[in-house]
């Protein structure tokens, strides 16, 4: 019974590893395999709450060692590969250290989390698992072009995202978000229905879509989807409400 009550909490566990094998590979200059241990965490992150509800178990340390594995894996992380890409490329050496934002942000939104009551269904901010993806994206797309997956698109993304003033606005605009009132919509399924799940459909179908044509060059495009249909659909529902 108590090895099945902690199933979750040790894929939680390597999670946390990926975040701390994550910070190894970034501190000796490997961005890339960095980025792909943050990929490797997301999956841990997404199967411990589904291991946890097909067991039916639940426990408050289970919730509380969830978000201390995610602020290592995409909120501590993701600052350190915006300091290292700052460190390759500012001339100021203060200037780099702004990527601490990253951090700060991601601690008080998974703190505020566990907190609002708000958040059962629905996120309110940004996830700190899509933010992460956000910033792995930017070593993903270099190893893409330098495996000569191009595309014009890609090519426009690739200067605004590894300019030193597209990684500053980056850092400030997904600190922001984090934590801004915005309703997102949870991409967990309950089950098929299109009426109930029509928005987490759209997201699947045009992710699939935009992968398929700019690679990893899409992730940051398919994050802005994700905001915008959320948007539209929070802006529906209140239509709805007051009609």
């Amino acid at each position: 019974m108590r090895l099945k009550n902690n199933i979750p909490n040790l894929i939680t566990s390597a999670n946390l590893a990926c975040g701390f094998f994550a910070i190894i590979s970034i501190s000796n200059g490997n961005l890339l395999h960095g980025s792909l241990l943050v990929l490797l965490g997301a999956f841990f992150d997404f199967f411990d709450g589904a291991a946890a509800r097909l067991l039916k178990v639940s426990s408050p340390i289970g919730a509380q060692l969830d978000s201390l594995s995610d602020l290592v894996t995409f909120g501590i992380v993701p600052s350190y590969i915006a300091f290292e890409l700052l460190n390759e490329i500012v001339d100021f050496e203060w200037l780099k250290y702004i990527a601490v934002v990253i951090a700060i942000a991601s601690a008080y939104r998974l703190a505020n989390f566990n907190v609002d009551v708000r958040q059962t269904i629905n996120f309110i901010g940004l996830p700190t698992p899509a933010n992460a993806l956000f910033w792995i994206s930017i070593p993903l797309i270099q190893w893409q072009f330098e495996l000569g997956l191009k595309a014009d698109l890609a090519s426009f993304i690739h200067s605004i995202v590894s300019s030193p003033i597209g990684i500053i606005i980056s850092i400030l605009i997904t600190s922001y978000l984090l934590n801004a009132e915005i309703n997102l919509f949870s991409l967990k399924l309950k089950n098929f229905n299109w009426s109930a799940n029509s928005y987490r459909f759209i997201l699947i179908l045009f992710s699939i879509l935009l992968l398929l044509f700019l690679y990893f060059a899409a992730i940051p495009f398919i994050l802005l989807l994700y905001l915008l249909l959320s948007i539209i659909k929070n802006h529906k529902e209140t239509n709805e409400i007051h009609s």
